[in-house]
């Protein structure tokens, strides 16, 4: 029953309209089934004056409804050399035929056919995202060359090429704005409804959207890397992946099929012998055993459920790289978290400033922010956004500055010399001692301490920190109220975690890791706790996500850490982890349902017919039914 999902290329759009034929293809299967049905009702009304036209009808009714599966089960056959589902089901509408139960035949393809034709839908539905996402994405770009604009299309932009986006326009690639200011509404990456002011400097991604404001953009990543590129990718390959419960199925379901034919064999001869049966009742017994043995439903329990619960995810920014990675998440205990960009933010920025008693607070900022404009340092840069965004302060350029690498700056400015960085650069027994402790003070709540100092000495301290993002502290509560074990592995020093972990609520946490101290830690929580999943962002993460259980990256992740993750939460929100978690349980209880249910019906028709007690057609009706009842089942989850 299983089908292979079709892949989705960015280019397979097409500019003019959609003809008829292209706009009912997804339906063919279902159109096929229904045209099915009305020859089988043509059929049975003409059984009673005119039994040629009726058997002309049934057969166009087996070939029409019968032909997709007919097709696929072939196809199969010949190419994995084995036995199918799919063949058995042609045996059976064969066999019922030939001892001359057409109706019941006809029937059984004509429900065959429905099933498939929802289990069709179930993959076009699973990939309903994908084309959504597509649409976003404009073609053509307007590039700007030596001042002349031309109009291509956006597989020929290369990196550095200028783009002219205009107001109202989506963004064609992802690329860093050099001219213009705009906001820009990001709903479609991270899922936020205010639109984002962005100026020269600022990074700005495909599928966005140019709400005012015509801005010059630099292409920094080519059309087949931009995020809308590496969602559409992932989302495929989770698609094509398979978990270890659907191949487990497949792999019985062509031993079942063999055990199936063989039995068939028996039961046209033996019950003749044993029990007396009519060669005609032992053959019809036979039939019925062919098409209620049949593992339609049990086939069928799984791939349906797995595609509408990565959908679902897909949905709600969680993607999935394979069924087999959504089935794990649900034997889940416990999960680690980088620091860095996964529990925080990944920026610093400015706490607190104590200043020395007297100080003026806008000149002494002024001055500091106007010399650390000068360094790329994270840090120098977390201050100079402090003074522009809280005191809208204009900065000047120092007449000199030195770079003393690993320890600070040295710059003059307003005739006084000044020393900017680390309290060892200033002087760590004066900076302990300056305004009653606030060093020590600041230092025990894991902040980052820059000190400034003039020819008067000590002057003022800047304590930074990487904020906790707001969404962390709901997400671990999640997570540890469904009995998750949280622990944060970082690189920090020990007060910087013990203050993040204390902040974040996690259960414990691990500091001073280098990249081979994550995994050492992760393979202990592996020996304690079996099923164990790791969340991070950067290149130093990415041995960690490989060696856990269930790898998890931030979507604004480095590309290492992207390719190397199992699952990636595209809009950066943890709290989606335990919305995965619950999908992947979901989803479990719901195979769970089908597998039972497919192989309590199999048994009890099986031993029905052995007591003849059902006839051919209930034996149709309640093998086809249970197939279409676990596929609308497992359809469930795409509403979740």
């Amino acid at each position: 029953m299983s089908s292979e999902a079709k892949s989705i290329s960015l280019h397979q759009k097409q500019s003019a309209p959609p003809s008829f034929l292209e706009k009912i293809k997804p339906h063919t299967e279902l159109i096929a089934a229904l045209i099915s049905g009305v020859l089988i009702l043509l059929g049975w009304l003409l059984s009673e004056n005119d039994g040629t036209l009726s058997i002309i009808s049934y057969l166009l009714a087996f070939m029409i409804g019968g032909y997709a599966k007919a097709k696929e089960g072939i196809e199969e056959t010949i190419e994995n050399k084995e036995l199918n589902v799919e063949m058995l089901m042609i045996f059976a509408a064969v066999g019922s035929a030939i001892i001359g139960y057409w109706t019941e035949g006809a029937i059984l393809i004509f429900i065959f056919a429905v099933s498939g034709a929802l289990e069709t839908y179930t993959l076009n539905k699973s990939q309903k995202e994908i084309s959504s996402l597509m649409e976003l994405q404009p073609e053509e770009a307007l590039r700007v060359s030596n001042g002349e604009e031309e109009r291509v299309h956006v597989s020929k932009l290369a990196l550095n090429d200028f783009i002219l986006i205009k107001p109202g326009e989506r963004v064609p690639s992802d690329g860093e704005i050099v001219k213009g200011e705009t906001t820009i509404d990001e709903a479609a990456i991270s899922g936020e409804s205010i639109p984002v002011t962005k100026s020269p400097g600022d990074d700005i991604y495909a599928g966005t959207v140019n709400m005012n404001g015509a801005i010059t953009v630099k292409i920094t990543k080519p059309s087949s890397e931009t995020l809308f590129q590496k969602i559409i990718n992932l989302v495929q390959t989770a698609q094509s992946e398979k978990s270890p419960s659907q191949q487990f199925i497949e792999k019985f379901e062509g031993r079942y099929v063999k055990a199936v034919l063989i039995s068939v064999a028996i039961m046209m001869f033996l019950p003749h012998f044993l029990f007396g049966w009519s060669w005609t009742e032992t053959f019809y017994r036979a039939m019925v055993l062919l098409v209620v043995a049949s593992p339609c439903a049990l086939v069928a329990s799984i791939m349906p459920a797995t595609l509408s619960a990565i959908s679902n995810g897909a949905r709600h920014g969680i993607l999935f790289k394979g069924g087999m990675h959504l089935e794990n998440l649900s034997q889940l205990k416990a999960i680690a978290f980088d620091k860095t960009g996964t529990l925080t933010q990944g920026k610093p920025e400015v706490t607190d400033v104590v200043l020395k008693d007297g100080q003026s607070v806008e000149e002494l900022i002024k001055v500091v922010a106007s010399i650390e404009n000068q360094s790329n340092h994270p840090l120098a840069q977390a201050i100079v956004k402090y003074a522009k965004t809280a005191y809208g302060i204009k900065l000047e350029e120092p007449s000199r500055l030195e770079d003393v690498a690993g320890w600070g700056v040295k710059a003059q400015m307003q005739g006084q010399e000044w020393k900017i960085g680390k309290p060892e650069f200033v002087g760590k027994e004066a900076a302990n001692h300056f305004e009653n402790g606030a060093l020590v003070q600041l230092s025990s709540e894991g902040k980052t301490v820059v000190c400034v100092e003039n020819e008067n000495g000590i002057v003022a301290l800047f304590a930074l920190k990487d904020k906790v993002r707001t969404e962390t502290k709901k997400a671990l509560k999640r997570l540890n109220q469904a009995g998750i074990y949280t622990i944060m592995l970082t690189g920090d020093s020990e007060k910087t975690a013990h203050a993040i972990a204390k902040e974040a609520n996690v259960s414990d946490y691990i500091s001073e890791c280098l990249p081979e101290t994550k995994v050492a830690e992760l393979k202990k929580l592996m020996e304690k706790y079996d099923t164990v999943a790791m969340v991070g962002d950067g290149i130093n993460d990415a041995p960690a996500l490989a060696t856990s259980d269930v790898g998890i990256a931030m979507g604004e992740g480095t590309d290492v850490a992207l390719e190397t993750a199992d699952i990636v939460l595209m809009k950066n929100d943890l709290t989606r982890i335990a919305e995965a978690v619950q999908l992947s349980k979901k989803m479990q209880k719901i195979v769970k349902q089908n597998v039972v249910f497919s192989i309590a019906v199999i048994m009890l028709l099986i031993a029905s017919n052995f007591l003849q007690i059902v006839d051919l057609p209930y034996g149709v009706i309640g093998h086809e039914g249970s197939t279409i009842l676990v596929i609308l089942n497992g359809l469930r989850l795409l509403k979740s």
